[in-house]
């Protein structure tokens, strides 16, 4: 039986790629003038978050599908228009679409992860916070769960009484914000459970979800949290009874076929097919002499070096 105490660290590995490929200088190259931002600031990241949490298993969750086929089917034009553009600064950046530069960085960042002994989990099918959601639901109650990402639709994992909180890591991951549910309490007046349902009535361009028209944040965080869910928040809609003003009722009354689907897009999957793996975070590196490898190839001495202080000093 599992240790009670144990904390389980998922990470949001595609958002600290990207993340790390975008706010790492390119001139960070292997001797052979290969680019290696991406590995060099990715390996940072896990060794600051394994300093500076200390967690006792760990997971690198990827996507093995980013945009889902039954998440298309309910709605079209889920992250159908996402292309890369990069922004003024990396908060500004939202992509799926790997620039030519970082693609060949990725087996070598999972080549890294494997050769320190760093689980890695995915799951065919589906996207990476659908791993995250798998896993932290496996875990919760039997130890705390930190979820890393800078994705705020992972949110309606927050749980206090499960001891599940999310590391948003949106300003850095030296900056993180450490989001519980009084946190969501104080931001939106609702609770992780209750942020899918606020999520489908506000919408989200980034990922295509148009929302109901008329409903922004603070609109919508008023109605879950007078309705009690988007199942209530319809309802109302439809009551003439109902406190709604006159325009909400019209427009949550005409956005039906959006609202029939928008949660099947928006709720992450918490039973996906996620193969058992050993994720405990290791005191050395699973295999030195690859990793000794991996770093004088790729010119990642350093960054390797961290990240194996961090996991000795765990």
């Amino acid at each position: 039986m599992a240790n009670t105490a144990e904390r389980l660290m998922v990470l949001d590995t595609p958002t600290l790629y990207f993340r790390a490929f975008f706010g790492v200088p390119d001139s960070i190259k292997s001797p052979d003038g290969m680019p290696v931002n991406a590995v060099r600031g990715t390996v940072d990241f896990f060794s600051h978050l394994i300093t500076a949490y200390r967690p006792d298993r760990i997971v690198a969750c990827f996507d093995a599908d980013w945009r889902p086929a039954f998440r298309v089917e309910a709605i079209s034009s889920y992250k159908a228009h996402r292309v890369l553009v990069e922004g003024p600064s990396v908060e500004d950046v939202d992509v799926e679409e790997v620039p030519d530069a970082l693609s060949p960085q990725i087996p070598v960042i999972e080549a890294v992860l494997d050769a320190a002994g760093i689980a890695r989990a995915e799951a065919p099918g589906f996207e990476a916070d659908d791993v995250l959601a798998t896993l932290a639901e496996r875990w919760a109650g039997r130890g705390p769960v930190d979820v890393v990402t800078m994705d705020r639709d992972l949110y309606q994992l927050v749980d206090d009484d499960r001891g599940v909180r999310v590391l948003n890591i949106g300003k850095g991951v030296a900056k993180l914000e450490i989001v519980t549910d009084a946190v969501l309490r104080e931001k939106y007046g609702i609770r992780g459970a209750d942020y899918a349902d606020f999520a489908a009535l506000r919408g989200d361009p980034s990922d295509g979800l148009p929302g109901v028209a008329g409903i922004g944040e603070k609109t919508a965080a008023t109605l879950i949290s007078q309705y009690g869910d988007l199942a209530g928040v319809r309802a109302a809609a439809l009551d003439p009874a109902s406190a709604l003003r006159p325009a909400q009722r019209t427009r949550i009354v005409e956005a039906a076929e959006y609202l029939d689907a928008a949660p099947t897009v928006v709720r992450v999957v918490r039973d996906a097919p996620v193969i058992e793996h050993d994720d405990r975070v290791p005191r050395q590196a699973e295999d030195p002499v690859a990793l000794a490898a991996l770093a004088e190839k790729y010119g990642l001495k350093a960054a390797v070096g961290r990240l194996e202080k961090a996991l000795a000093e765990r």
